[in-house]
């Protein structure tokens, strides 16, 4: 059996490489949209390029598309160095925001595009066509044109003229982003199948925290053309590299100098995701921190403190709490929506919060 069947039966990667940068940067002009970016993309991995607007995740994409040339640095692609490659000549193809469909083909026509300008046999085209098609569940579409099709089937038509070349690397440049949110979370689950059937390396952009945390097996974290985290979404978000990939990358509360001290008990820089944090009724006021906070945490230990409910949202699964603490900080709480609340969880109503000591989890500023 070939390995990529194998891979794709049973989803897991290997240790080849599929896309590596060296010291890639890019510069439009005065600007440095990339930053000396080292990042290595193994074989059949769902990976992604997450940021926020700006910050140069989109730019890497087209970098290793071959639409933008770099400034310095070396690209490569299976091992092979593609820098200065054109896009039509590497082993990677690319799904747009907007799909670029031609509206005046059928959905057929669109997905053997590719394979008609290399000048394949009809015969072979039109069955490799099928084949992707039905990769993608759209059996019997093959006549529409893409106006009679829905957004995420459009999508579906995208992703297939893409896949009938059978490249090596597929680009997702915020390939969801233009649909409505049940879509695009039914959407999600569907590339991660298609990637897991298919064997095949996906490099995805996206700014959407959730979207890269859903689907991917590792994830960058980009800001300012540099890459400030790399690992799979559980480390990223339990333990985050920086401040700022603690903030983006999920909710949480950041805590710094006097008010971490108040908080946490020691000075430092701390995220506590609100999920961990406890609502409880408060039995009696809370003992005053340490003058001289501990040098170590308590092992096992908790911290406990009371404070008033200033916001109360229901966002459906789960409802967050604004809490105002004595000294003019605030946390937020989310709590799942299964079962009561404490009786004194109401708006204005005095509140006990407690967190495990190892969940307020040191970063650096």
């Amino acid at each position: 059996m070939a390995e990529t069947e194998t891979r794709a039966r049973t989803g897991t990667t290997t240790t080849r490489t599929a896309v590596r940068l060296e010291a890639v940067t890019k510069d439009f002009g005065t600007v440095r949209a990339v930053d000396a970016v080292d990042l290595t993309v193994r074989e059949g991995e769902f990976f992604s390029l997450l940021g926020p607007s700006g910050s140069g995740k989109t730019t890497l994409l087209r970098l290793v598309a071959g639409f933008e040339q770099p400034t310095a640095g070396r690209i490569e692609l299976a091992g092979d160095d593609v820098t200065a490659t054109p896009p039509n000549r590497r082993d990677a193809h690319t799904v747009f925001q907007d799909y670029a469909l031609f509206p005046h083909m059928s959905v057929e026509q669109n997905v053997a595009y590719a394979l008609t300008v290399r000048g394949v046999r009809k015969a072979e085209r039109l069955a490799r066509a099928r084949e992707a098609l039905t990769t993608v569940r759209l059996d019997g579409f093959a006549d529409r044109r893409p106006a009679e099709l829905s957004g995420g089937q459009r999508q579906r038509v995208a992703l297939a003229r893409a896949l009938v070349d059978r490249p090596a690397v597929l680009l997702l440049d915020e390939p969801l982003g233009a649909l409505d949110l049940a879509l695009r979370q039914e959407m999600q689950t569907e590339l991660k199948e298609l990637q897991r059937t298919t064997g095949i390396t996906f490099l995805l952009v996206t700014h959407d925290q959730d979207e890269a945390l859903t689907m991917s097996d590792r994830i960058a974290v980009v800001r300012d053309g540099r890459v400030e985290q790399t690992g799979p979404p559980v480390e990223v978000y339990e333990r985050p590299a920086t401040a700022f990939v603690a903030g983006f990358v999920g909710t949480t509360n950041l805590l710094r100098g006097e008010a971490a001290v108040r908080v946490v008990g020691r000075p430092g820089t701390f995220s506590i995701r609100p999920e961990r944090i406890l609502l409880t009724d408060p039995a009696e006021p809370p003992a005053e921190p340490p003058a001289e906070p501990p040098a170590e945490p308590l092992p096992g230990g908790r911290r406990a403190v009371t404070g008033r409910i200033t916001d109360i949202v229901h966002a459906g699964a789960h409802t967050r709490f604004t809490i105002a603490l004595p000294h003019g900080d605030r946390l937020t709480v989310l709590r799942q929506n299964l079962d009561g609340l404490p009786q004194s969880a109401r708006l204005d109503g005095e509140i006990g919060l407690s967190w495990d000591e190892k969940d307020a989890f040191p970063v650096p500023s």
